[in-house]
């Protein structure tokens, strides 16, 4: 099977379920706190609606860091933004990528010898991360200095 031509760059991955997921439940969190609020008997004063509405806004945001994985690459390299960290290589840090069967997202293997989780492409959509994977390959292949392992 012969790899597959390079999209066009710029180009973002992003998975489509846990975005949705996340999202979503950020959304019905945020709202029943609000309307638990609202509804909340007498013993309970303002600082306690303002705490429970707090709360949800800080799983929402929690939730949020989810919803936002992606991996953008451009014609200066690859961005990964993943849950806590957002990592930028040039396309000659980076000297390939891989995704094992099983795994729950892909590694981009580095110059440096050390590899960083791609969580933006997530392994469960199996058919598109197989697909991004080899799009980001054949970037690699184009843009970076990896050696053609044809």
């Amino acid at each position: 099977m012969s790899e597959p031509e390079p999209p066009p760059l710029p180009v973002i991955w992003r998975p489509r379920r846990a975005r949705v997921m996340a999202y979503s439940a950020a959304t019905v969190i945020v709202v029943g706190a609000v309307v638990l609020a609202v509804v909340l008997p007498p013993p309970f004063r303002l600082p306690d609606k303002i705490g429970v509405v707090v709360f949800a806004a800080l799983v929402a945001f929690i939730l949020h860091l989810l919803g936002r994985l992606r991996v953008e690459a451009d014609e200066r390299g690859v961005t990964v933004v993943n849950a806590a960290r957002v990592h930028r290589y040039e396309w000659a840090e980076v000297l390939g990528v891989t995704l094992p069967e099983g795994e729950p997202w892909p590694k981009l293997d580095l110059a440096d010898g050390s590899s960083v989780g791609a969580m933006g492409i997530q392994g469960t959509e199996k058919a598109r991360s197989r697909k991004a994977v080899a799009e980001l390959r054949a970037l690699i292949q184009k843009y970076g200095e990896a050696p053609d392992r044809g």
